[in-house]
């Protein structure tokens, strides 16, 4: 069995102090693979480092809705530049709207769109954190395709409603879950994981945050928790452990053009077809 963390960040305080034991632990958990996301470009050489020591460390570059305010007129070509100075960049992001922690809704929305340019222009998918704004995050996303043409992406740390979530599956996106689908009053999110076709499932922590159950009590997520996560997706689905993870493994590895091998060196036939929705 393989999984892939497809939202981590390792780059933070809490993991120097001992990131070979959580290297470690993710690689004893079978996590073959982790995907760091940046939530501004200043951490994009930190994370640089722990992928130059870690070869199971990808990355995304990016700034987050929150850190708006450090937008400038040269952080598009720094964003551009960043991501194509190193092929380990297998993302834009973390980007998108946060309507729950900020106001500066037009100041999100116009960064929003400089990254999907930027994407667009680097044919790479986006990381989306979307909190309390999915009708206008879709709209937007919408618009943008219509303009320019497709662009894939994930909907990360996934906790809208069913029908936020048929917006986004029907603008071809991947949904990606956290610690918080193991809430016991994650009632929503629950239902929202059951509306997803199991090829367009991701699994993530989103560490150091939201240590998923029957680890919530520790107050440091970290990679090796995404078995958790995977683990109550696949109950919930009345799904194996195995077959969810060989899926979404395929589906990271997919979306992520990760340099890791399918099943057997290719899609194994129990898989459902990557290009093609489940009804």
């Amino acid at each position: 069995m393989r999984l892939i963390d497809t939202h981590v960040h390792i780059n933070f305080d809490a993991f120097q102090a001992d990131i070979e034991d959580v290297v470690g632990a993710w690689r004893s958990a079978d996590v073959a693979h982790v995907v760091h996301s940046c939530v501004t470009p200043d951490e994009f050489s930190r994370t640089q480092a722990i992928a130059d020591r870690f070869s199971d460390v990808s990355f995304a570059v990016g700034l987050h809705p929150l850190d708006v305010d450090q937008w400038t007129h040269e952080m598009p070509a720094q964003i551009l530049q960043l991501a194509k100075s190193d092929d380990r960049v297998v993302a834009i992001g973390e980007m998108g709207l946060d309507a729950y922690k900020a106001e500066n809704h037009g100041k999100q929305v116009d960064v929003f769109r400089a990254q999907l340019e930027i994407a667009y222009q680097l044919d790479l998918p986006v990381i989306i954190h979307c909190r309390d704004a999915a009708k206008a995050a879709a709209n937007i996303i919408r618009e943008f395709m219509s303009a320019h043409g497709p662009i894939q992406g994930v909907m990360h740390c996934w906790s809208g409603t069913p029908e936020e979530t048929e917006w986004f599956l029907d603008l071809g996106f991947f949904i990606s879950f956290s610690g918080i689908v193991t809430f016991k009053n994650a009632h929503q999110v629950k239902a929202s994981a059951l509306k997803v076709p199991l090829n367009r499932l991701l699994v993530e922590t989103d560490c150091p945050f939201l240590t998923p159950e029957p680890r919530r009590k520790e107050r440091r997520n970290q990679p090796a928790n995404v078995v958790h996560v995977a683990t109550c997706l696949a109950d919930l689905r009345q799904d194996t452990l195995e077959a969810l993870a060989e899926q979404t493994t395929a589906n990271a590895i997919q979306l992520f053009r990760l340099p890791l091998p399918l099943v057997n060196g290719d899609v194994h036939r129990s898989l459902v077809p990557l290009g093609v929705i489940e009804s």
